[in-house]
């Protein structure tokens, strides 16, 4: 496993989200005092979860309305059928972090 940096705290407000470019992008929520990765293109149609609506634990697709739990990858609504996965997200100081294999 390998920690890479997203950004700094102070760079990811509330309510919002970050990509982490990566052959494979992930995408970073912060949720209150949450923190969430999962991968960044919807499952459905290659679209960037990071541009999609946060609502709470879950986020929507811009692109066609699929929903899916920040916490667990889950499709909460279709047109996705597939989960996306998670990552553990850490804090260093006053770095966010996400670990990959």
């Amino acid at each position: 496993m390998a920690l890479v940096r997203v950004c700094g705290l102070a760079e990811l407000a509330d309510g919002t989200a970050i990509k982490l470019e990566r052959t494979l992008p992930i995408a970073v929520f912060r949720v209150g005092d949450n923190y969430y990765a999962v991968d960044d293109t919807c499952t459905h149609a290659q679209s960037s979860l990071s541009d999609g609506y946060i609502e709470g634990e879950t986020v929507e697709c811009a692109f066609h309305g699929a929903k899916f739990c920040l916490k667990t990858g889950k499709v909460l609504s279709m047109p996705a059928s597939k989960p996306l996965n998670t990552y553990p997200v850490k804090m260093e100081g006053n770095e966010i972090f996400v670990e990959i294999e």
